[in-house]
């Protein structure tokens, strides 16, 4: 009988940390899966490492691409695999002992669910930047489907090496793509685009390893301005913008003001700024006034419906203080404003 589920691991001269990796994927409580380990083209002793477990353990496949990149790999994978789920994981990562099995449970009990993936705990601390501490501490507090939809156009909000989705969904909405901009979080907001659901368990299964080299911090796909256009092209289709309801910036700044332009340049001008800074008071950018929160009271009328926000203020604390204010003023998360990265 086929397996349920399959782990997909491409790896590229991940000698280093492939066999703790392997370790943490074979010691699974659940034992119902196949690994796919994709070469994607190493020039070191990696896959020397994998046939050395493949002699211990049948059920894991090794295959090999030229060196197309993760997005090729992975692609590679999917189309090799015929099970109904798959487990995505990276070849420097950690999986706790009962990742698989609590995430392949959680799918079969919520089949409105197509993708989960699971609170990480990131490694070696020494290293650890407060930014990206911060960042873990807000991903690891989206956890249900509404929080995730709601903050898909903050940041990534689940852990790419963490994720177990359905095959055929994924498959359904084209696979991973490769382009200019990082395809882990291009994937989440196409199947967010495309309506389908994603939540998170909430606990750590997964170890996430930082280091100095990993792609994120070295490819210009994972850059600021790679996901700020990214970001915009998906917020550009969002059907809650194209209803036409007056479109509110809030954030004035001239740093903001040019992450705000990737969605400006899709044809989204702003009816109003909003902005905390006194000296910013009654300028006008792109044909629109700064004004001060309170502006956002209305009174609001049927030939004047209240405006949609989009906060893109990324100061830390600062997007719990504009949401509490925004609530305050009756406006609903995702249906009345989004908070943008």
């Amino acid at each position: 009988m086929s397996p349920s589920l399959a782990v997909l691991l491409p790896f590229y001269n991940a000698a280093p940390t492939l066999a703790e990796t392997l370790d943490s994927i074979l010691a699974q409580t659940f034992k119902d899966f196949i690994l796919i380990a994709v070469d994607d083209g190493s020039t070191d002793n990696s896959c020397e490492i994998v046939r050395g477990y493949i002699k211990r353990d049948q059920r894991i496949e090794l295959l090999h691409v030229e060196h197309l990149g993760v997005v090729g790999a992975m692609n590679h994978a999917l189309d090799h695999c015929s099970t109904p789920f798959c487990a995505r994981m990276d070849a420097d990562d950690i999986m706790l002992p009962e990742r698989l099995a609590k995430q392949y449970e959680y799918l079969r009990a919520n089949p409105d669910i197509d993708l989960v993936g699971s609170c990480v705990r990131l490694f070696p601390e020494e290293i650890i930047q407060d930014g990206f501490t911060e960042y873990i501490r807000w991903q690891n507090a989206c956890i249900t489907p509404q929080q995730i939809a709601d903050n898909i156009y903050v940041e990534l909000p689940i852990a790419n090496p963490s994720i177990c989705f359905r095959r055929d969904v994924v498959l359904g909405v084209g696979g991973y793509r490769d382009g200019d901009f990082p395809e882990d979080y291009e994937l989440l907001l196409r199947l967010h685009q495309h309506g389908h659901q994603m939540a998170k368990l909430p606990e750590v299964l997964l170890h996430w390893r930082d280091s100095m080299d990993r792609l994120t911090r070295t490819d210009e796909r994972y850059s600021r301005l790679a996901f700020d256009r990214v970001r915009a092209a998906y917020l550009a289709v969002d059907p809650r913008l194209k209803r036409g309801r007056p479109l509110v910036y809030w954030g004035a700044g001239r740093a903001t003001r040019r992450r705000i332009a990737h969605l400006i340049g899709h044809g989204y001008l702003p009816h109003a700024w909003i902005d905390v800074d006194p000296g910013k008071m009654g300028r006008v950018y792109e044909g629109a006034p700064v004004v001060a929160p309170h502006w956002l009271q209305g009174p609001w009328s049927e030939q004047q419906e209240k405006p949609f926000v989009l906060s893109y203020v990324s100061n830390h604390g600062a997007r719990e203080l504009i949401s509490d204010d925004l609530e305050r003023r009756g406006y609903r998360s995702g249906v009345d404003y989004l908070m943008v990265g």
